[in-house]
């Protein structure tokens, strides 16, 4: 079973007058690469929230963020104007010393300064408020792992359709090879016909072109290359978290095509290699995404 690598899940829960906002997501990385973003007040508990990411998502680049907002009648976010009276001086006694012009819109320009929005709500989180997010947190990470489920789902059927795709082709081959063999064989006495004046002891060509054949041989080649492509499907189905395996088969299965492609020397043959060096590469992009 597969698990893809990109997900995305969401989280809304409520305690007292708060509304809790978790979102994660996650796309493909080669180990965990943690981004959060959590409100001042609870970085306190920003650690045990990145251990329990880290234990149920084990790989990805991901993005972690927390949203609180309060739903209390009165306001918990005022406008700092004793910082901003501060602002403005100082603004403007650089302007009077540089010789520059004072803005004409004071307003829009200090409201961008840091900390000229300050926040009513308390500095510490309670209990019930921690307990809250922690749930809010684990809610989001299932949904994320849902959503890896499902694409996981679709990586399953495209991988399939690939390597059914790839046997397809290496079915094929046999057809060809045959006739190859005729036309090496033909080729070398043809040549040698052509050179005048020269003797050569029949029996050691014979030798020599049986060694020369056996070279080209690509039995091997083509029975290593069905067994890569049983055992990408069955590591494919077997336990998830095989991502990185499901790569170093592809790589293997590179190496058998390379070499039925060096090895082929009829045109037929060729093309076949092509078609199955594109259906791999469309394997080795996708199963970076695997989990």
């Amino acid at each position: 079973m597969l698990y893809s690598m990109t997900g995305f899940g969401k989280a809304v829960l409520h305690e007292g007058t708060k509304k809790f906002t978790v979102e994660i997501k996650s796309l493909n990385s080669k180990q965990l690469d943690l981004a959060s973003r959590v409100p001042a007040c609870y970085r306190e508990q920003e650690l045990e929230f990145r251990s329990i990411i880290a234990k149920r998502i084990e790989r990805g680049k991901v993005d972690f963020n927390v949203y609180v907002e309060s739903a209390a009648s009165d306001n918990t976010m005022v406008v700092n104007a004793e910082r901003l009276a501060s602002y403005k001086e100082q603004l403007s006694a650089i302007a009077s010393t540089m010789g520059i012009a004072e803005p004409s819109d004071w307003l829009s320009i200090l409201m961008r300064l840091p900390d000229t929005i300050k926040s009513e709500i308390p500095a510490e989180a309670s209990e019930a408020e921690v307990e809250v997010l922690t749930s809010a947190v684990n809610s989001a990470i299932d949904g994320l792992i849902e959503f890896r489920r499902r694409e996981g789902m679709k990586l399953e059927e495209f991988f399939t359709a690939r390597i059914q795709n790839i046997s397809d082709l290496l079915a094929q081959v046999p057809q060809f090879e045959t006739e190859r063999i005729t036309k090496i064989r033909t080729r070398i006495e043809d040549s040698l016909t052509r050179i005048p004046q020269v003797e050569y002891d029949k029996g050691r060509l014979e030798q020599e072109m049986i060694f020369y054949i056996e070279k080209l041989d690509i039995n091997e080649e083509k029975q290593r290359l069905a067994q890569h492509l049983a055992y990408f499907i069955e590591t494919m189905n077997g336990k998830a978290g095989q991502g990185k395996k499901l790569g170093f088969i592809a790589q293997e299965m590179g190496r058998e095509i390379n070499t039925l492609g060096s090895k082929s020397n009829q045109a037929d043959m060729q093309i076949i290699v092509v078609k199955m060096k594109d259906e791999l590469e469309q394997i080795k992009e996708q199963v970076l995404n695997v989990m």
